[in-house]
């Protein structure tokens, strides 16, 4: 089956859908149970079609907002969280007894961030989510807002989404929102977009929903995540008719974000978007040159300055001296040990340190290069 240019295949029928909460709630902030079934019927389509849909549903915080009677999203961490408390069990019911009508059993995953920045928790979700793909259910993921703190959040559900897609090797994400795509100055819909640059993101507004968080500036995020790991976008509006079926018949709804031909690998995806960085490294011109252009892994020559408090191991972003970011990796050095071999030359390491442990400040197979906008 061809979607635009994606293709589904007997080994990987893998694809991501994300609803957010405007879609499956109404005027009055509560779940609507009307659209919750439209929504249901249509992943039970897909699956009917042989292909394995993974749910991200937002929704949690909204369905509980009724029962602890805001009228609105409240800004309090600890109230977000007793509503999530309240309304992912109600939430979970609905998809449960919807999707039972349909002859599909369900499954919860809850998570954080720290599940996707420690690399053991990360192979053990997505282990988990294929193997419940191959049990033949509908896993339903959200993120864990009852435990979570600002510090660790994902920020959103379209975040969220992109890291299940890249996490599974997923063929497609399809994000459902209450707008038709990503509109142009002019209003119209952008059928198309090629690469997410600075001029596409330049299109990009929040949201003053009382129901939401994000906006089309975290679609864009989530887009850059996923087209870098080769897998292609659809925004589109959730409330268009049959619009799940639609867009994998290869109807032309919403805007289509291509993926990138040279898509990084499943390692460089963990490196580059699911952990959060401990520090920066600055380094020279030609450091930047090698590493863009060349491949190169990074050496302690081409170190300027260091910031932060890292450990070897740790996640690091690697920047030029304007501040703009040009990779993330793996470093093999603390930040006090950096301190000291900045500028030097790999043979000087074990004179200066007392010690060599590598001659790669990060070495090419853990450095994940940004892509140049």
């Amino acid at each position: 089956m061809t979607v635009r240019a994606c293709k589904f295949t007997k080994d990987n029928p893998r694809l991501v859908i994300k609803v957010g909460s405007s879609i499956i709630s109404n005027q009055r902030h509560y779940l609507d149970r009307a659209r919750l079934a439209e929504l249901t019927r249509q992943l039970s389509q897909v699956k009917q079609r042989g292909l394995q849909p993974v749910l991200v549903s937002s929704g949690a915080i909204a369905a509980g907002m009724r029962s602890l009677q805001f009228a609105s999203r409240p800004k309090d961490l600890a109230q977000l969280q007793a509503c999530a408390a309240v309304g992912q069990s109600r939430l979970m019911h609905e998809y449960e007894r919807l999707f039972r009508r349909e002859k599909f059993i369900t499954a919860q995953i809850l998570l954080t961030s720290d599940d996707f920045q420690s690399r053991a928790r990360y192979l053990n979700a997505r282990n988990t989510l294929l193997q419940l793909l191959e049990n033949d259910s509908i896993p339903v993921v959200n993120e864990n807002d009852t435990v979570v703190t600002d510090e660790i959040r994902f920020g959103d559900n379209d975040r969220l989404s992109a890291l299940v897609a890249t996490l599974i090797d997923a063929r497609l994400l399809i994000i459902l929102s209450d707008v038709d795509g990503l509109y142009d100055r002019s209003g119209a819909v952008i059928s198309q977009v090629a690469r997410v640059d600075a001029a596409v993101q330049s299109l990009a507004g929040g949201t003053r929903k009382s129901t939401s968080v994000g906006g089309m500036v975290t679609k864009l995020d989530s887009a850059k995540i996923v087209v870098n790991a080769g897998i292609p976008l659809v925004i589109a509006n959730g409330r268009a008719a049959d619009v799940v079926p639609r867009i994998l018949a290869g109807e032309a709804l919403g805007t289509w974000f291509s993926p990138s031909p040279d898509a990084l690998t499943g390692r460089k995806r963990w490196i580059a978007f699911s952990c959060r960085s401990c520090g920066k490294i600055i380094i020279d011109e030609g450091a930047c040159a090698a590493l863009r252009q060349r491949g190169t892994s990074l050496l302690p020559g081409g170190v300027v300055a260091v910031e932060g408090n890292f450990s070897p191991g740790d996640i690091v972003i690697v920047c030029d001296r304007q501040g703009r970011e040009i990779a993330r990796g793996l470093t093999n050095y603390a930040q006090a040990e950096l301190v000291k071999i900045r500028g030097s030359k790999t043979k000087d390491i074990e004179t200066i340190l007392g010690y060599k442990s590598y001659d790669e400040v990060i070495h090419r197979d853990n450095l994940a290069v940004a892509k140049e906008e």
